[in-house]
């Protein structure tokens, strides 16, 4: 059947009633088991031409006015003009120790009023039949723009792979062969993105719940009303958003500078600070983090906002990383499994059989080849207890998607292969219906091209890395972009694929550092690339930004901010002197580079075959792969038999992969952020429904965007002038900003 389709601006009154919308209800219900949703209020919501989620009725509104301009002069000015601009200053301090970094939420508050600016200062003229002011600053140019600006406004992974090439293996090719990398990395990605949309865009269950906050700050911002939002009184959301807002920018003032004991509020480390078990415990830095306090913001939501999650979500989160690593983490560390009592319990850097850091120089001969006889005579490899089951959990992670994606997403996948978008049980599908959508020669121009590029680069210059294992990590990306896309959709995280990457070019191909780096990043990255294309059309479907326009937007600001980050790369190492040198005067010493080439080396030097074969010391933690087939198997046969119990909100990818921020993240990371999400997205959800649905999204905007403003304005006012001496001798020495270190320092020996 074909649904009612809006012709022009349209709400709930200007859709057909009736029987058709009754089917419509019902086919809103997803064709798997989903926790997100409730069936009776799924099917009222739909009945009054709304989302069936209480979470986007509450951020997305479900009108759309098709005369608002999009892709405008402006935007793609104010775009680009931010594409440039906070690519290169991430890439700038990324490899600067301490960092900083220009989030989306910054580019978010700052292209509001600008564009509020040009459009009432700038003159209405035309430039090639382009109006430059085309009238009031809208909603859906303040969405595009955004998009371009945050897109590609992280360091490029792949320009690691060219830093480290420069810095350990004393490789310094062309900006040709860098510009080629880069972009086939970025851009490929989105091809494989713009076929998934079709599962993980058009279904109302892909609420993909990161993207509300940000629906959320854009409503807010532009003072949009709407049904979702309900009829609570008292202070409007835009009084709300700006009041939390500036007690969190001045907030974090106290734990980012002034009194750092309020991040890491290791208060019983502070009793005791010479018992080592004790700190092992509950230290932050290099211990469990069973102290459990913090008076942060970044802490609480460093692993994602606890108010965009849904709470059954978090509770699986929170049941893996209490199992994990409050149960068996200690149980096999103070067993001494692994060796683990000779290294600190969390750590995420290696050791050798001294328990002093890993010194790969030892096993390197000068053309950084592996040396197995100087590996003999030096040490194995061995990791901390905490980063041993980081990578079990990996494992387990990668097979239980495969596993939980065919035992309950199959059905649903294979009904989206055959719905067109004007046929989606959704009011935001059926709005969108109206837009000319992105043909498919589009997405496979794309991807052929990019896949040339990988191809010279493979080829003209000496990587070692054969083509056939190129298109091998290109599979490994189309298999599990779609399962691994609908758990994120639907749970908010993401399971990576670093770690089976390395794992598999490190079996195929030891001994090649550039072309395990090469493998991960396509294999790895092209996956997350495609999610993040497919996010943030899931963004522009929510706002109403034409489909075409957000293809361009996104391809051409992802090209800009590519070529600027290598630009600002390039002059940095040849400009900056002992760049990536521990000892470089103003702290540019590339501590994520360190990290992507010690990970070259041990994976594509040393080989996962020294570590994980039969008869080596992690050959245990292959089993985990098997642990992550048959859980999902069990859980979901439990399913069958008793489907109303609680057992349906297990999900064991999520139980897996949502503590992979560890290490470096702890429990200072996990409790308080399930502590959070269980008041807001449980307690208040369930008891204040009326207040969550108006404040909810809104607060969660607030308090990110305030900390990562005030995270800016800290760091460029207080700590990069003067080198950092600012409170040298006063601020930076008292007890309330030395006691953190003090605890971590014994936490670790």
């Amino acid at each position: 059947m074909s649904f009612p389709q809006d012709t022009k601006h349209e709400s709930a009154s200007d859709v057909e009633k009736g029987g058709e919308l009754a089917d419509i209800a019902a086919l809103a219900l997803p064709e798997f088991d989903d926790p997100n949703i409730d069936k009776e209020e799924a099917i009222a919501g739909v009945l009054e031409d709304d989302s069936p989620y209480p979470e986007v009725r509450s951020a997305v509104a479900n009108t759309d006015d098709p005369s608002i301009p999009a892709a405008s002069f402006r935007t793609w000015v104010l775009g680009l003009f931010w594409a440039i601009i906070i690519p290169g200053l991430n890439q700038f301090f990324f490899f600067r120790y301490p960092s900083v970094t220009v989030s989306g939420f910054v580019a978010q508050l700052l292209i509001f009023p600008m564009g509020r600016a040009w459009a009432r200062f700038v003159p209405n003229v035309k430039i090639f039949g382009l109006e430059i002011n085309p009238g009031p600053f809208t909603i859906k140019e303040h969405v595009l723009a955004t998009i371009m600006a945050t897109v590609g406004s992280g360091s490029a992974y792949a320009t690691d792979i060219v830093a480290v090439q420069r810095v350990y293996y004393n490789q310094t090719y062309n900006f040709s062969y860098q510009w080629f990398v880069v972009m086939s990395t970025q851009l490929i990605g989105f091809s494989i993105g713009g076929i998934a949309r079709r599962f993980l865009v058009q279904p109302p269950s892909m609420i993909w719940p990161a993207n509300l906050v940000s629906c959320a700050l854009f409503n807010t911002l532009h003072a949009q009303s709407y049904a979702g939002i309900g009829n609570r009184g008292g202070m409007s959301r835009e009084r709300f958003f700006f009041y939390a807002f500036a007690c969190a920018t001045v907030w974090y003032l106290l734990p980012g500078y002034l009194f750092q004991a309020l991040s890491y509020f290791s208060w019983v480390c502070w009793i005791a600070p010479n018992n080592v078990p004790l700190n092992e415990m509950f230290g932050y830095v290099h211990g469990m983090g069973m102290s459990l306090i913090t008076f942060d913001w970044a802490q609480i939501a460093y692993i994602g906002s606890p108010l965009a999650t849904p709470w059954w979500a978090e509770a699986n989160i929170l049941f893996g990383f209490v199992a994990f690593f409050w149960v068996l983490t200690p149980a096999l560390h103070y067993t001494n499994t692994w060796y683990g009592k000779f290294m600190p319990i969390s750590s995420r850097t290696s050791y050798d059989n001294t328990g002093a850091g890993y010194n790969v120089t030892r096993i390197l001969n000068a053309d950084a080849t592996f040396n197995e006889e100087q590996y003999v005579a030096y040490s194995p490899l061995y990791l901390s207890t905490t980063f041993a089951i980081a990578y079990g959990l990996s494992f387990a992670s990668i097979t239980a998607t495969l596993t939980h994606a065919l035992l309950y997403f199959r059905k649903q996948i294979w009904t989206q292969s055959r719905r067109a978008m004007h046929e989606q049980p959704d009011i935001h599908a059926r709005l969108m219906a109206r837009y000319p959508q992105v043909p498919e020669w589009w997405y496979a121009t794309i991807f052929l091209t990019m896949f040339a590029f990988g191809v010279i680069a493979i080829e003209v210059w000496d990587t070692k890395f054969p083509v056939q294992f190129f298109i091998l990590a290109l599979v490994i990306s189309f298999v599990y972009v779609i399962p691994i896309g609908m758990i994120q959709a639907i749970t908010n995280q993401q399971v990576g694929l670093n770690v089976i990457t390395e794992l598999i070019i490190g079996y195929a191909l030891p001994g090649r550092p550039v072309a395990m780096m090469m493998f991960k990043t396509w294999g790895y990255i092209t996956m997350a690339q495609a999610l993040t294309f497919t996010s943030d059309f899931k963004l522009g479907h929510y706002m109403k930004v034409p489909p075409r326009a957000m293809f361009w937007s996104q391809v051409v600001a992802t090209v800009v901010a590519g070529t600027v980050q290598l630009g600002v790369q390039a002059w940095m190492f040849t400009n900056i002197p002992d760049m990536c040198s521990p000892t470089q005067k103003d702290g540019f010493i590339c501590p994520s580079t360190e990290v992507f080439g010690t990970a070259s080396i041990i994976w594509g030097v040393i080989g996962p075959a020294r570590q994980f074969s039969k008869g080596q010391i992690y050959y245990a933690l292959t089993f985990f792969f098997l642990i992550g087939v048959l859980c999902p198997l069990v859980a979901y046969l439990i399913s069958l038999k008793w489907p109303n119990s609680w057992l349906r909100y297990v999900n064991f990818p999520v139980i897996f992969n949502g503590t992979g921020a560890i290490p470096p993240a702890s429990a200072v990371n996990y409790i308080p952020w399930a502590i959070v999400g269980f008041i807001f997205q449980y307690v208040l959800r369930r008891r204040h429904f009326s207040w969550w649905t108006k404040y909810n999204y809104v607060l969660s905007a607030a308090l990110d965007s305030g900390v990562a403003v005030s995270a800016v304005l800290i760091f460029f006012i207080l700590q990069y002038p003067k080198n950092g001496t600012i409170g040298l001798h006063t601020v930076q020495v008292w007890w309330g900003n030395t006691s953190v270190y003090f605890a971590s320092f014994f936490s670790f020996f």
